[in-house]
């Protein structure tokens, strides 16, 4: 095709030419990512939101496939990012309809190290533990007034040599956050304890993400964890035999 243009346009319009074809693809716009597509309700089914990083971006989908016919399986429209996010689009993410149950998680964002805007496995954290700790009791407060039954997933595992995180500061946080968590009385899903004998076979190398395979076992473990909520918010709501 170039050289067929080539015979009939003076080296001007050819060089012209060139530069539309090679910016052509560049225009169209990108398919937007099925994570994020809306969800339309079933409204015989209960409602649940997913809240995350890009750990649970990785497990969203099998979630939903894993609940299909069980549940409306919804999640915020990005990346949950840290806590100070959270504090400031939560009220967006929680929008006007009722939760049945709120899968949620802050904390590898939080932990991070920064150093001149930079990751830095050297400098010290994002935030303080203790900013960590108040920004994600005040979620908590703020989701219990949803009336969903809420479950809080655990901080996955921080490999060694994971750019801008330093193994052991997730389970730091996990303590804080499971501090957070029994003060108000919400459910745990440990999926720390679940991964971690896994990690060899599941985790990207020294990446916090996981494998397409980690990101289905992790599903696995939301799905029931989302499952037993729902079941014993069921219960809660039927009348009981005499």
């Amino acid at each position: 095709m170039i050289k067929r243009v080539a015979t009939v346009l003076t080296p001007v319009l050819l060089l012209a030419w060139l530069a539309v074809q090679a910016t052509a693809g560049t225009n169209k716009k990108a398919e937007p990512n099925a994570v994020f597509r809306a969800v339309q309700d079933d409204p015989t089914l209960p409602r649940v939101l997913l809240i995350g990083d890009s750990i649970s971006i990785g497990y969203t989908l099998p979630v939903r496939q894993l609940l299909s016919g069980k549940a409306n399986v919804h999640r915020i429209p990005m990346n949950g990012g840290d806590t100070a996010r959270g504090l400031k689009q939560l009220d967006a993410w929680l929008g006007d309809k009722p939760w049945d149950v709120i899968h949620f998680n802050w904390g590898l964002h939080d932990l991070k190290r920064l150093k001149d805007g930079k990751l830095d496995a050297t400098a010290s954290r994002a935030w303080s533990p203790e900013a960590y700790a108040s920004n994600l009791d005040e979620l908590v407060v703020r989701l219990k007034k949803t009336g969903a039954t809420l479950v809080w997933a655990t901080i996955t595992p921080v490999p060694e040599g994971s750019a801008g995180r330093i193994k052991g500061d997730e389970v730091v946080y996990n303590q804080l956050a499971a501090n957070v968590m029994a003060k108000h009385g919400v459910k745990v899903n440990d999926l720390w304890g679940y991964i971690m004998p896994k990690l060899a076979r599941t985790q990207n190398p020294k990446n916090v993400h996981f494998s397409k395979k980690g990101s289905a076992l992790l599903a696995n473990q939301v799905a029931k964890a989302i499952t037993a909520a729902l079941n014993e918010r069921a219960s809660a709501d039927s009348p009981e035999k005499p």
